[in-house]
């Protein structure tokens, strides 16, 4: 048979193709499956991460309850010993008991040391300085020479002063004699009146020049007087000026000395306006208003004195009116230009209920205390306070002596609260039960 007689069936190129055709399906048919084997498998995979969170959600939950159960196990066997009550133990507070006391009513303010006088000693004549009898930082009295100018000139003046003086005098008693005589032969008719009006006023004449001549001896006196400077107060004598042998003019400008006095010394201060009418109350009452000055720490007393004045303005800048107090500063403790504090004690109030001032709390209703009750619970008690002095406040209203207020620890009281104080010993049930639970554990380990 020849491959022309074959049929087409069995024709090999006509069967070539046919596998070529199953090669192409099979490819796509296996992508097919591919695509559906990644969905499943993402699926999976998301099933496999959604139980896996859910199983660390609920072991991490049931971890912290095993932890809570044994801590609430743990706390449970502390109340056992400490008491049921342990998160309502009661609040340890302070206390202090309402007493009478006397309050001063006080004013505080910063104060400068002035001197009670400061006087520049100045020559009241010309001339050179022949002694200085005085030493730098010394203290001087009233009176005391401080300085001598050369007296020569001035003695010299003084002499001729009292030279005219004296010659007037005898020209003037001449004068008299004569007058007399006048007077005799006027009545004798022996001379004319005119004479005698003369001789007269010649005695007049010569009365004036007395009374010149004695003002210029009493001048003398005064300008030799002063050849010795004296001092016009007593005090302290600052730097000198002038040494031995300088010509000093009168009224020189710097002086020979300034003396300043320390004792008695004067603070002047500025208080509140509102302050003014209280102090000039008591001054009107008579009242002396003590006074302290006190070191920059207000802790040492540095001298005591008495109020002096108030001005009579009030300073509008500020709203202060200043005010002056005088201390005998015997022991030097103040000095000039220093600054101070100042204390006035206007007056005092007697018998004050008083209570520290930490018992004392603001509230919405203004100030109230923790009043402590018999049965060592607490009540809020309505105050009135007044005066505060000394760490003690005054309780106009509210309290009477004895009550008993809560100091320390108020900030965790409420109405009725349960409280205890430093002295007191455990609960009873408490110590019980803590032995108990001792006696159980011991129990327990020994089983």
């Amino acid at each position: 048979m020849s491959h022309d007689d074959l049929p087409p069936s069995a024709d090999p190129s006509a069967a070539r193709p046919e596998p070529m055709r199953w090669a192409d399906e099979e490819p796509r048919r296996m992508s097919g499956r591919g695509k559906m084997l990644s969905w499943i498998g993402g699926l999976i995979g998301l099933a496999l991460l959604i139980g896996l969170a859910w199983y660390l959600s609920h072991s991490s939950s049931s971890s912290s309850q095993q932890g809570g159960a044994s801590a609430g196990r743990h706390r449970g066997g502390g109340g056992r010993f400490g008491g049921r009550g342990g998160m309502n133990q009661p609040t340890t507070v302070g206390t202090a008991r309402a007493t009478l006391a006397d309050l001063p009513i006080q004013a505080e303010a910063l104060g400068t040391v002035t001197p009670a006088a400061t006087v520049t000693v100045r020559p009241q004549i010309s001339g050179t300085i022949t002694q200085i009898l005085f030493r730098e930082g010394q203290m001087v009295r009233k009176g005391e020479t401080l300085a001598i100018i050369d007296p020569r000139p001035y003695r010299a003046q003084l002499l001729q002063a009292q030279g005219a003086l004296i010659r007037d005098k005898a020209q003037l008693e001449n004068a008299r004699v004569q007058l007399k005589r006048y007077d005799i032969l006027i009545q004798q008719d022996s001379i004319a009146r005119q004479d005698r009006d003369t001789q007269a006023a010649l005695v007049h004449q010569l009365e004036g020049t007395i009374a010149v001549d004695q003002g210029q001896v009493q001048a003398a006196e005064i300008n030799l007087g002063y050849t010795k400077i004296i001092s016009p107060v007593a005090g302290r004598v600052g730097i000198r000026v002038v040494d031995v042998g300088n010509y000093i003019a009168a009224g020189d400008t710097n002086g020979v000395a300034v003396v300043t006095t320390l004792q008695p010394i004067d603070v002047e201060f500025a208080i509140p306006q509102q302050q003014g009418p209280a102090i000039n109350k008591r001054e009107a009452q008579g009242a002396e208003i003590p006074a302290l000055a006190l070191d920059s720490t207000r802790t040492q007393t540095l001298d005591t004195g008495r109020f002096s004045t108030l001005d009579n303005r009030v300073d509008t800048t500020t709203g202060t009116i200043k005010g002056k107090a005088r201390f005998a500063n015997s022991g030097n403790q103040l000095y000039p230009s220093q600054f101070v504090n100042v204390r006035l004690t206007i007056d005092t109030v007697k018998n004050a209920v008083t209570v520290p001032p930490s018992a004392v709390r603001s509230g919405p209703d203004g100030s109230f205390v923790w009043l402590l009750k018999a049965d060592r619970t607490v009540t809020e008690r309505k105050v009135k306070t007044g005066v505060m002095a000394n760490d003690k406040v005054q309780i106009t209203d509210g309290l009477a002596v004895g009550d008993i207020a809560i100091t320390d620890g108020g900030d965790r009281l409420t109405e009725g609260a349960k409280v205890a104080l430093p002295g007191d010993q455990p609960a009873v049930g408490a110590g019980k039960a803590g032995a108990g639970g001792h006696h159980r554990r011991r129990g327990g380990n020994g089983g």
